[in-house]
């Protein structure tokens, strides 16, 4: 049976469990399965592309970035005005007339007055208006990938920014493990690995400054292989991301992983990225059923060798394998019972490579922090996504 992933549901989701400032309950719920004393409501369920990230501003605003939008608009901004959770007027902006160029969205952060969000090549960003839904202020350009390659896997651009003008936007490595040829079986990794001189890492960039490029950022950390859920977090004031691991370890080496283990297998890593940091890819992954990052097969590798991984940063928690973690928000509201200030809401859209077991993720989940650092258990705050169980596959 496929998988219908609704628009409306993931609007839901997100603007009830990280940002919305009010959902009464209603009987066009979405059909969430969320925690006792939470409801949700459908926000919208009209708009004919698909979303991947939201913004909700001061004035309770969303700002959807649309992906393979079908004119020449990147974002929708919605508005609630008589406050039933519905939104009543909506407006698109953003656009320049290229869909290629929205293909892929990422990033939707709102900074210093700004809605920011990119393409696979570009972060733009626009100067919001209070009391009007369609920013004022004209499209502009604050960085782009320049690299001759042009696009490849994981080259998706979101942006976090910290409490002192800085801007970090990933690099993501241009290939599942640095193989040559490339996700191809049995084949080595280079060594070292070329591409993690300017991909597989995180850059940091002044974020007011306009037209920059890669050589104007500074790298601030390395070995992580694709980003999309990135964020900072003020208690701590420390970056933080949830990497998308590699893939195919059973397709790409027979002999040295069984099925069970390439679906569970390497841990989607929730890293606390600090400056001058390395978590080890193309040459380590994190096994969270070992507890252990270890040497991947590509570098001599068997499954439980560590080797020079014992030189590379650990996450702080290991997510199962392929969920796919694609945003990450720290809580600092205060409508949400207390035991949630602070904590991290991160939302997976879930795998397509468990064959021939279930699929699994599509859903938000919710880590605890106290004091900057977790204190308990992660657990699933909003799941029914996926309208199926189990997840057979996601044709």
């Amino acid at each position: 049976m496929p998988i219908s992933f609704r628009l409306y549901k993931f609007l839901v989701a997100l603007c009830l469990a990280l940002l919305f400032a009010r959902c009464d309950k209603n009987e066009h719920d979405g059909g969430l399965i969320l925690p006792d004393g939470f409801t949700s409501a459908v926000v919208v369920d009209s708009i004919p592309e698909t979303v991947r990230h939201l913004a909700v501003s001061d004035d309770h605003i969303i700002y959807a970035k649309l992906r393979n939008a079908h004119d020449n608009a990147a974002v929708i901004a919605l508005e609630d005005i008589d406050g039933d959770s519905y939104a009543d007027t909506m407006v698109k902006f953003g656009g320049k007339g290229q869909k290629e160029k929205w293909s892929y969205a990422t990033a939707m952060r709102i900074y210093n007055g700004y809605i920011y969000y990119s393409s696979d090549l570009i972060v733009f960003r626009q100067k919001l208006s209070p009391g009007t839904l369609k920013p004022k202020g004209e499209v502009e350009i604050v960085l782009t990938d320049d690299h001759e390659h042009g696009k490849h896997e994981h080259i998706g651009k979101p942006v976090a920014f910290d409490n002192k003008g800085y801007m970090y936007v990933p690099f993501g490595a241009p290939s599942n493990a640095c193989q040559e040829p490339k996700r191809t079986p049995n084949a080595p990794g280079l060594d070292p690995c070329p591409q993690l001189e300017d991909h597989g890492g995180v850059w940091r960039f002044e974020a007011d400054k306009l037209n920059q490029t890669q050589k104007d950022g500074y790298k601030y950390a390395s070995g992580i292989r694709s980003l999309v859920a990135m964020n900072w977090n003020p208690v701590d004031e420390e970056l933080y991301g949830v990497m998308h691991g590699r893939d195919d370890l059973l397709r790409l080496w027979p002999n040295k992983y069984t099925p069970q283990e390439s679906a569970l297998l390497p841990s989607e890593e929730f890293m606390k990225i600090t400056e001058g940091s390395h978590f080890g890819w193309p040459y380590c992954y994190y096994d969270q059923v070992k507890g252990k990052k270890v040497l991947a097969p590509e570098y001599g590798g068997d499954g439980d060798i560590v080797g020079r991984c014992a030189d590379y940063e650990d996450p702080i928690i290991g997510f199962p394998g392929h969920w796919a973690p694609n945003d990450l928000l720290f809580y600092q509201g205060d409508q949400f019972p207390e035991r949630y200030k602070n904590g991290a809401f991160i939302t997976f859209h879930g795998s397509t490579n468990r064959a021939p077991y279930p699929q699994s993720g599509y859903f938000v989940g919710f880590v605890p922090f106290k004091n900057g650092e977790p204190s308990g258990d992660f657990e699933v705050f909003a799941d029914g996504f996926a309208e199926v169980d189990p997840i057979v596959n996601t044709k």
